[in-house]
Parts: structure tokens; C-alpha cells; sequence
């Protein structure tokens, strides 16, 4: 028997039983025993031809094989998972009070910066999308340097400038229950600093949540 009568035959069955176990079927066990059983039928015999041969018909009845009782079978789809739900917001607290710092007011005068107007738009933004269930209780606050008195007319003046410009940037001015100065009576940081003054000057606006 010549080299190349007996590769050719095992060539072409190593390549159909290659394709046959690339169609993932589940019952490739049997599709190899039907291929040997009858290839070794075939081998059996005395004939060199036939031997040779024999294995390619049996790869070809496995491959058959393989087609035939593995055409139905659809390889299983992992469907992708949902995606999670996002989580509800947390509630807002019924009070919560926005301190207002570092306002650039010029010497005895309420008269809102420019370097101010992000800071209170900014404000002014979150507030207006809450406007039909809060209500506003604005408070200016000075730190102790100066008169009472003074500080007292300031900080309301300082108060109504915020308030103002809330309203101008959308604020329904039915929300703000009340716009008060309280001068230098209700320090929240130690006077006797540059620090702690700077934290005394302030606007704080009280919400509350119906």
C-alpha cells in the first residue's frame, strides 16, 4: 500500500470527524462509535484499498451521524440579567438650614457682588424646584466689630438683599415666611479671630418641609 493511499483517507477522516465535534452536539460519544463501527467493518476486510478507505466512510457515517440527530439541538442562550433598579432617593429632612458665607459686601452696604451671583443662583436653582412645599425664614448675621445697633440695621439689610435676589431668580416670594437680622447676637465661631469672624458673617436660609 502506498504513503499517500493511506494518508489521504486518514486526512479526510480527521478532518470530518474535526467538523463533526465543532457542531458541539451533545451526543458526539455516539457519533465517533457509529463512525468506528463502521469504519472497522470496512478495515476488516483484506483489502488495502478498503482498509484505508473503510476509515473515511466511517468518519463520514459519524459526521452523519452527528448532523442528523444534532440539527434540532440550539445551543442554550444565557438571557443578560435585568439591571438593577435605582435605588429611591433618600427623603429630604423636614428642616435644613443653607449658610450663606463669605458674601462680598462692601463696607455698609447690602448690595449683592458679583462675585456672589453663582453661589445664590445656585440656590436659587435648588429652591425654586421645592417652592410648592417649603416655606423660607431668612436670617442675616454680622460678626461683633461695630455698634449693636449698627450691626443690627446691617445684617437685616444684608438678609433682604438675599432675599431679593431669590425672588428676581425665580423664587416665589409666597414662600419666604420671614426675612430678620439678628446683628451680633448669635456668633457660631469665636470673634476674637480673623477666622471666626468670617464664619459670624453670614446668611442663613431655614426650609421647611411640608
Amino acid at each position: 500500500m502506498s504513503i499517500t493511499r493511506t494518508a489521504l483517507p486518514l486526512l479526510l477522516v480527521s478532518t470530518l470527524l474535526t467538523g463533526c465535534a465543532g457542531l458541539q452536539k451533545s451526543d458526539w460519544p455516539t457519533c465517533a462509535l457509529v463512525g468506528g463501527v463502521g469504519g472497522a467493518g470496512l478495515g476488516a476486510t483484506e483489502s488495502g484499498t478498503w482498509a484505508g478507505w473503510g476509515a473515511v466512510i466511517g468518519g463520514v457515517l459519524g459526521a452523519s451521524y452527528c448532523w442528523v440527530h444534532g440539527a434540532g439541538e440550539q445551543v442554550a442562550q444565557v438571557p443578560e440579567p435585568a439591571p438593577a433598579p435605582e435605588p429611591a432617593p433618600a427623603p429630604l429632612p423636614k428642616e435644613e438650614t443653607i449658610v450663606v458665607r463669605d458674601l462680598h459686601f462692601a463696607f455698609d452696604s447690602s448690595k449683592i457682588d458679583a462675585r456672589d451671583k453663582d453661589q445664590l443662583n445656585a440656590i436659587a436653582t435648588r429652591l425654586k424646584g421645592e417652592a410648592a412645599t417649603t416655606e423660607l425664614d431668612i436670617a442675616g448675621h454680622t460678626d461683633s466689630i461695630g455698634k449693636d445697633a449698627y450691626n443690627q440695621k446691617l445684617s437685616e439689610r444684608r438678609a433682604h438683599a438675599v432675599a431679593d435676589y431669590l425672588v428676581e431668580e425665580g423664587v416665589p416670594a409666597s414662600s419666604i415666611k420671614s426675612v430678620e437680622g439678628y446683628g451680633k447676637t448669635q456668633p457660631v465661631a469665636d470673634n476674637k479671630t480673623k477666622e471666626g469672624r468670617a464664619e459670624n458673617r453670614r446668611v442663613e436660609i431655614k426650609i421647611k418641609r411640608q
